[in-house]
């Protein structure tokens, strides 16, 4: 058992050296790898971390949520985790990005990395460059024979014009330059459709079979989120109807069990969920073997931060599936280079011809760097045992937070009211 003593929350926000402008919210300039992280310490001294993107400081006020749920509890407990995660969802709030660092802990208790704890071995990992901009044709037909010059065989890139024949016009271009040389996926970003700022075209089935076509007669490897995520119906039809692989999944908040129903319906022929976003780990690992009980593909979406790389290249190398589709990497210089993507990484995830070669770090799979994280993060949230004594008695009065502590240990419900309470 190693308890939860204390509980962290950082906003990191690593300054990009050019503007970033991700396809998935057209008009956007991102100046910056914008992530919340959060450090959570065990009595023993073990630390778990894990983060998840941030448009501005929207979890503000999470910790004081989270701390009551989490501090006191068995952080190696899973399942307990789990049910914690569940119960704070409740409320409205997804927090199932947090679950990896209590893997972290796991892993670091054992001295092993996660997924070597989870029955993984340790093998070469083939990637795919994913690209993240709308670029014109030239700037994307350079840019594809950069990742070629690195050592990429696969490359993905991006589709987001009203005119779907000049979608198609670009990805030949691509195809031109490269397609003898590299594998190519597209990714139409119409999974979750982002119109904040500019407006974005949006397909409908007829619009998706005839792109799907088109990228058949070019050999495209696949096509990514070709229609809205929650669109079942027109997912499983053109799923079946498509001659080449249709592919999604990365931002389900509803977690496992919306996908394994959209694996039971064929809504993609290979699965992506990004198990920062899907619920955690053990959620993404319960997708993966649905996956290949029902036949489907899967390959984990990576396109977070640095940790969010890490967390889900453990959930590929635990899942069965490395080897059958390149795993992606989330790369877009001169703005989204490794550099910044793992900016508060003592060693970021470099690359070697295309391939990974996984650490034997325990854990996660990475060491924070912590005078980058002094550099890049504010911490806005740090409760320990003694602070949540202080924090409930203020809230609710020294009464009822005597009462409900007396409550919790009636029934078996360890609480951190006293401080040798668990």
């Amino acid at each position: 058992m190693s308890k939860i003593a204390c509980i962290e929350l950082y906003h990191v926000r690593i300054p990009l050296d050019k503007p970033f402008y991700p396809s998935w919210i057209p008009g956007y300039p991102a100046k910056e790898n914008r992530f919340d992280l959060i450090k959570i310490i065990t009595e023993d001294g073990i630390e778990g971390y894990s983060a998840a993107p941030a448009m501005s400081s929207e979890r503000l006020g999470l910790g004081n949520l989270l701390a009551p749920y989490l501090i006191g509890h068995d952080a190696t407990d899973i399942v307990l985790m789990l049910q914690r995660i569940r119960e704070i969802g409740y409320l409205g709030l997804k927090v199932g990005w947090i679950e990896p660092a209590f893997w972290d802990i796991k892993g670091k208790l054992a001295d092993k990395p996660v997924f070597e704890l989870l029955g993984g071995r340790r093998e070469t990992v083939l990637l795919y460059a994913s690209t993240g901009e709308i670029k014109d044709e030239d700037s994307r037909v350079f840019e594809a024979r950069k990742r070629l010059e690195e050592g990429f065989k696969t490359i993905k890139i991006r589709v987001h014009e009203f005119d779907v024949k000049k979608d198609i016009s670009h990805v030949k271009a691509v195809v031109d330059a490269v397609g003898d040389k590299m594998a190519i996926g597209v990714d139409a970003n119409q999974g979750w459709r982002v119109t904040i700022i500019n407006d974005a075209p949006s397909w409908d089935l007829d619009r998706a079979k005839y792109f799907a076509d088109a990228c058949a007669d070019m050999n495209i490897a696949w096509l990514e989120e070709p229609l809205p995520m929650d669109d079942y119906e027109s997912l499983t039809k053109l799923t079946k109807y498509s001659k080449i692989p249709i592919t999604g999944g990365e931002i389900h908040s509803n977690g496992k069990n919306e996908l394994k129903y959209m694996i039971e319906k064929r809504c993609y022929n290979i699965f992506q969920p990004d198990a920062v976003m899907t619920g955690g780990i053990a959620h993404a690992l319960e997708v993966a073997a649905h996956c290949k009980k029902h036949s489907m593909g899967f390959t984990p979406h990576t396109w977070t931060n640095g940790i969010g790389f890490a967390v889900n290249l453990q959930v590929l190398l635990a899942s069965g599936f490395n080897g059958l589709k390149p795993l992606e990497f989330p790369i877009n210089p001169p703005s989204w280079t490794i550099e910044k993507r793992d900016g508060i990484l003592k060693q970021p995830f470099y690359h070697i011809n295309g391939t990974l070669q996984p650490t034997y770090t325990p854990g996660l799979g990475f060491e924070i760097d912590q005078k980058a994280l002094a550099q890049y993060g504010e911490k806005f949230f740090s409760m320990n045992k003694r602070k949540l004594i202080l924090y409930t008695i203020k809230d609710k009065g020294l009464f009822t937070a005597l009462k409900l502590n007396s409550n919790k240990k009636k029934y078996g419900v360890t609480s951190p009211i006293r401080g040798d309470s668990a």
